[in-house]
């Protein structure tokens, strides 16, 4: 009967602390732990130890250069969450090719949508492979014999090549790794090349520093593979650090998001991350939850990151969850972006989720995050992202590129081992974020405090509306208190007509009545925005399903203010 790998490896723990990739697997495979793959219910399917992915992917990397494919050159890999993404990746580490990860297809889209997308990224990349899983391979040939691949198949099919017997090609700290398209990639792909030096330094800096793995530490995860929390943060951290994952696949957590709770119960995990909005999904299946008689005291690590942090979801996932042994002082707020291989800060471990109440005239109008000056001032809650890994600084600079106190909200720059080498072939978007000292822009703005990062938003996303600088998370939240708006399904912006900002609201509604039509909920958006605000939206109301989202389930402001100039938005039903 097949049964998943151990939590403890029997090996002397070893955090990250190797020269590359692959000398990490190889002391990894001395030990018991592994990979363990999930159905949507809750069925082991896989259990790959680490040993056993060593031989299969030197096995594949034979047989991927017995097919002609020579060390440097780019494989695109569809990154499905199962154990052949896992074999092609790492074959492509021994056969020293270059893995670039790919997404899956979204919920809505089609087809069409999806192979011009994926087409765009294996150009990107310049592939010269594409490997995909059965149910996309027959999607995938005809992208493939157009843009005159040599290989297009899935992994199974490649047992049949006659494996290549000459010796392995060696790989230093200073190699490529894999190429990483940011979760934004759609229109416009940019691949971060992410080499072996920087991607250790990282592993090394999240396993000692962010999450001071500790024996008895297993991790549990839903993230995708091809987004840079869900490749590195929970495949490639916990194998560098000799740790048991269990994965669910990120489409089934969609449909049954308490397994993901379930594997945490009953494995006896004490790491997993989300987004917010994977935590509010299990708050509003609470009931669902419940009768699985679930035990989530042993989750030491409850981590958010990927996404504007919001601290009314995680408070009120820790209320629905302490009668199931959460403990609210695990949650661990974290920063960081693909450019940099992963994480950026951490905040320190056991004392939750430690917050900032700010004054949202000031930090509107000043650009200072000051505490309210009244009981009826308008505030807002942020999240201390705490301190920079080791060997990695964090500077708030103003527009003028001068560093500023705290409390100033300005652009936030990083510099340090993790950072990316650069764009891929893009030397003028490299130049225009990463300096020639080594100082990477974010594109992110915030303040620090005590020595911690606190986030305020995107530089990009940021409204201004009369000298205000407005942050779009604050309409939005405003707008979804609204019980007939869905939770996490709003997108405020702006755009400019006959030279003047106008600032627009489109959010999902909820099934409308006869009581609530459509004309009585725009103007109950409009006045609450009005009143908590002082702003004028012009509100679009939204069938369920029409946003935006990024590989990562990011919410895409900037594709939601295409649609809207194009006209392709599609309102809701009138009542």
């Amino acid at each position: 009967m097949l049964g998943c790998t151990p939590t403890s490896s029997g090996l002397s723990p070893c955090n990250g602390d190797f020269p590359t990739l692959l000398e990490a697997l190889d002391y990894a495979a001395q030990g018991d732990t592994g990979l363990n793959f999930y159905s949507v219910r809750g069925d082991l399917t896989a259990a790959l130890r680490y040993g056993v992915l060593r031989d299969e992917s030197l096995d594949l990397a034979r047989r991927l250069l017995g097919r002609g494919l020579a060390p440097a050159e780019r494989v695109a890999i569809i990154a499905e969450t199962h154990p052949d993404f896992v074999r092609a990746f790492f074959a492509c580490q021994y056969a020293g090719l270059v893995p670039a990860p790919l997404p899956l297809p979204q919920a809505f889209g089609g087809r069409a949508t999806y192979e011009a997308h994926i087409r765009r990224l294996v150009v990107e990349a310049r592939a010269t492979a594409l490997l995909g899983p059965a149910a996309l391979i027959d999607w995938l040939r005809p992208l493939a014999a157009e843009l005159g691949l040599r290989l297009c198949s899935t992994v199974a099919e490649l047992a049949d090549i006659v494996p290549s017997w000459a010796p392995m090609p060696s790989t230093g700290p200073d190699d490529v790794a894999y190429l990483q398209f940011s979760s934004g990639s759609t229109r416009f792909p940019i691949g971060v090349v992410v080499l072996h030096r920087a991607l250790m330094a990282n592993l090394a800096g999240i396993l000692s520093h962010g999450l001071q793995i500790r024996p008895g530490d297993r991790a549990v995860s839903w993230l995708p593979f091809y987004h840079d929390m869900g490749l590195v943060g929970f495949l490639l951290s916990p194998m560098a650090g000799q740790i048991s994952v269990d994965f669910l696949a990120t489409a089934d957590f969609a449909r049954r998001p308490q397994l993901w709770l379930s594997l945490i119960s009953r494995n006896r995990a004490s790491i997993s991350y989300s987004p917010s909005f994977g935590y509010d999904l299990c708050t509003r299946r609470e009931r669902q939850a419940s009768a699985l008689e679930l035990d989530l005291s042993c989750w030491r690590i409850a981590g958010i990151g990927g996404d504007m942090i919001r601290p009314a979801v995680l408070a009120g996932f820790a209320d629905a969850f302490a009668p199931h042994g959460f403990d609210a002082g695990s949650f661990l707020a974290s920063y960081g972006m693909a450019e940099a291989t992963l994480a950026i800060s951490f905040a320190p471990i056991g004392l939750g989720i430690e917050t900032d109440i700010i004054d949202l005239d000031r930090l509107e109008q000043e650009d200072i995050a000051a505490a309210p000056g009244s009981a009826d001032s308008r505030a807002r809650t942020v999240v201390l992202c705490g301190r920079p890994l080791p060997g990695h600084e964090i500077e708030i600079r103003s527009d003028a590129g001068e560093p500023l106190p705290a409390r100033h909200v300005g652009r936030i720059f990083v510099r340090g081992p993790s950072l990316m080498l650069g764009y891929d072939r893009r030397s003028e978007e490299t130049s225009a974020v990463l300096s020639r000292t080594g100082w990477l822009d974010t594109g992110d703005l915030g303040y620090g405090l005590d020595g911690a990062l606190v986030i305020t938003g995107r530089a990009k996303d940021l409204i201004i509306i009369n000298g205000r600088n407005i942050w779009p998370q604050d309409l939005e939240w405003t707008i979804e208190t609204l019980p007939e708006v869905r939770t996490g399904n709003v997108a405020a912006f702006s755009i400019d007509e006959n030279g003047r900002e106008v600032l627009i609201l489109a959010a999902e509604a909820r099934s409308l009545s006869d009581e609530t039509t459509s004309e009585t909920l725009t103007n109950a958006i409009a006045d609450t925005i009005r009143a908590q605000h002082g702003l004028d939206g012009r509100v679009v109301l939204l069938q369920p399903g029409t946003l935006p989202y990024t590989s990562s389930g990011k919410l895409s402001r900037s594709a939601v203010r295409q649609r809207y100039l194009a006209g392709s938005l599609t309102a809701a039903s009138r009542a």
